[in-house]
């Protein structure tokens, strides 16, 4: 068993339908905070925009259990910062610099290896529950319609292994977060972003310009027609 941090438990299965939807119903019966759920395989794995995700065995599939002690507003943050600790886990097992694109993805090469899908769920105004579902191509790379996708090839770690780097680097993420806020997070996502300028296109909504950085809350800044927009929701093309 690879050790993971202290204050976190994993459970690993060999198949799940999701671990997204086990982590949900968990959370929803009052589980506490730090559970990671790990899957071989899955037969019915979520991305995104409601679309699938394959997990074919040697990837992680991996869903994650947090109780911030935060208002609903700031529910994107937890997003941002997930893929700030995936990339940083990614560089320590990869020799291709991670990029990342907003708001899920990581590149490797210019190409998909990875997705993030952010769930939440508020009480009175406050986050009662954030479940954070990483699927990252370790040994294959799973056609994407639309995406040249990589992997990280016959050397990458092991779906167990990478769970324990993983869950350091979120934790480790966690801490900045609770004790110097959300700007270092921010900053850290941009290091890993496109470069200022960039041209983007975005559909839900439609909508094209250059890449102007990200708001304070995590929101992505888009310059068009003389004006820059903040989008808290969209998926950009390509």
């Amino acid at each position: 068993m690879t050790a993971v941090p202290d204050g976190w438990r994993l459970q690993h299965f060999a198949h799940l339908p999701s671990t997204q939807a086990l982590a949900v119903t968990l959370a929803e019966a009052g589980e506490p905070e730090g559970l990671a759920i790990l899957a071989d395989r899955q037969t019915a794995g979520q991305a995104t925009q409601g679309r699938g995700w394959e997990s074919p065995a040697g990837n992680l599939a991996i869903s994650v259990l947090m109780r911030p002690a935060a208002p609903v507003s700031e529910a994107g943050e937890w997003g941002i910062l997930a893929a700030v600790a995936l990339a940083s886990a990614v560089a320590e097992v990869s020799t291709i610099p991670p990029r990342l694109k907003w708001p899920n993805d990581l590149l490797l090469g210019g190409a998909k290896a990875a997705g993030i899908l952010t769930q939440a769920a508020g009480d009175g105004g406050r986050l009662a529950w954030v479940i954070i579902g990483i699927g990252v191509n370790l040994r294959h790379a799973p056609g994407v319609d639309g995406r040249v996708t990589a992997c990280l090839g016959d050397d990458a770690p092991t779906p167990e292994a990478f769970a324990a780097v993983l869950l350091r680097s979120l934790d480790r993420w966690r801490q900045v977060r609770l004790l110097e806020g959300f700007a270092p997070v921010r900053a850290a996502w941009l290091e890993h972003g496109p470069a200022l300028g960039t041209p983007l296109s975005l559909s839900r909504p439609s909508i094209a310009g250059r890449f102007e950085g990200l708001a304070e809350d995590g929101a992505l800044l888009l310059g068009t027609g003389g004006r820059v927009h903040a989008v808290r929701t969209g998926e950009i093309e390509g």
